[in-house]
């Protein structure tokens, strides 16, 4: 193996020691920095515990044997999978920074698995279309770029089997959380929207233009587990054949419309804008957001077997894995698209903000589902009507 150019330390996470470049000023939060030799981001520790989780869990609903990363930089995510990951026969790794492949060759050897990984250094898609034969597929693609997935998304689908699974990442928040309307259209197709609930809005966004894209090939991507952390959102899919699977997650796309006056928002089904535009009950034009997926996020099953297997697996961000896997589990139970934030309707409403708790509790007690979200600490999500919402809220604000 030709000698690295530049000097490294050891990093560790979960059970893997590896090598990463050695420099200052790495962070545990926010986007990564590209002026390092090799990319790694310690902030994304807790995307990869959850990766592990994940291919944790679904082994015990259905095997996965093989595992591809073609963005790997460092390699930690795939060398990860074949270390911690019980049944991965096959991890194949990829980057298309020579200096990034060698050092993924040389943590490979540090953790001792040679015989289960491969590095190669190809363009991402490259490297994805050339295992998109039938027998060459992947049980599992991870899809981690630095921005945008959706460049690479055709390339994935590829290189996904049938009934396999697939891992999106996507890091331009601001242009997904309406900072950027036109390059967002252009990117996804979508139109965002800047809201109290633009992170939920983003990962919506990113489902709808997978899914759309998807169907093109006769292919359903249906959405498993999503969260949004820190500075990115992130979505599990499960691929299925067939044009009537595609048609009905194709079904669940639509409209997100919001009341800018009084925070009331409209969910409209379908992909063609209603005409004429909608107002608001309170008289104000709805603005929209989408097409986006409008169905749900999770898979209760999955994040449920997800925390079953959190005291059997070594993280290095357990606490926070354990702390947004217990609050999904009680979002997905609801369901309802969108989610209130305390302080916004304190800003609209008047008084002091209740703490969501108490309001999860009294949206209860009216026989409405309701819970904690993981996207906001300050917010809930409720099948309660607006008006609902409301009325709870100024009763709470006013004690």
């Amino acid at each position: 193996m030709d000698a690295l150019d530049f000097p490294l330390t050891l990093a560790r996470e979960g059970s893997v020691e590896f090598y990463i470049p050695k420099v200052e000023g790495l962070k545990r939060r926010g986007p990564g920095t590209a002026k390092i030799p090799v990319f790694y981001n310690p902030a994304m520790e807790l995307n990869r515990d959850l990766a592990v989780l994940f291919l944790k869990a679904v082994n015990l609903i259905r095997q996965v044997k093989s595992a591809c990363e073609p963005m790997a930089g460092c390699g930690v995510r795939g060398i990860r999978f074949a270390v911690e990951v019980e049944g991965i026969e096959k991890v194949v790794m990829n980057d298309l920074n020579p200096r990034a492949v060698r050092l993924a060759k040389l943590n490979v050897e540090k953790a001792g698995v040679q015989g289960k990984v491969q590095v190669f250094n190809f363009d991402a898609e490259e490297l994805l279309c050339r295992y998109s034969a039938p027998g060459e597929r992947f049980d599992y693609v991870d899809l981690d770029p630095y921005g945008s997935p959706i460049p690479y998304l055709d390339s994935a689908l590829r290189a996904v089997r049938l009934g396999g699974f697939l891992a999106l990442t996507a890091t331009d928040m601001p242009l997904l959380c309406g900072a950027a309307p036109k390059p967002c259209l252009r990117r996804y197709g979508a139109k965002p929207l800047r809201t109290e609930y633009c992170h939920e809005l983003a990962a919506r966004i990113l489902i709808g233009s997978a899914v759309r894209l998807a169907a093109r090939r006769d292919l359903a991507l249906k959405p498993v587990f999503t969260h949004a952390s820190d500075h990115y959102v992130r979505v599990y899919f499960q691929l299925l054949k067939g044009g009537s699977r595609a048609d009905e997650v194709l079904s669940w796309l639509g409209l997100v419309y919001h009341c800018s006056k009084c925070l009331n928002r409209t969910l409209v089904k379908g992909l063609k804008p209603p005409q004429p535009a909608l107002k608001c009950e309170c008289g104000k034009p709805l603005e929209p957001a989408g097409p986006l997926w409008l169905g749900g996020l999770w898979s209760l099953k999955l994040v449920e077997a997800m925390l079953n297997q959190l005291p059997k697996a070594s993280l290095g961000q357990f606490k926070a894995a354990s702390r947004l896997l217990e609050r999904v589990r009680e979002e997905a139970q609801v369901e309802s698209p969108t989610y209130y934030t305390v302080d916004r309707l304190a800003e609209k409403y008047g008084g002091l903000p209740p703490s969501p708790a108490e309001v999860v509790k009294v949206l209860r007690a009216e026989g409405f589902k309701a819970s904690l979200t993981h996207f906001n600490p300050q917010s809930f999500r409720t099948s309660a009507p607006h008006r609902v919402v409301v009325e709870a809220f100024r009763r709470l604000s006013q004690n």
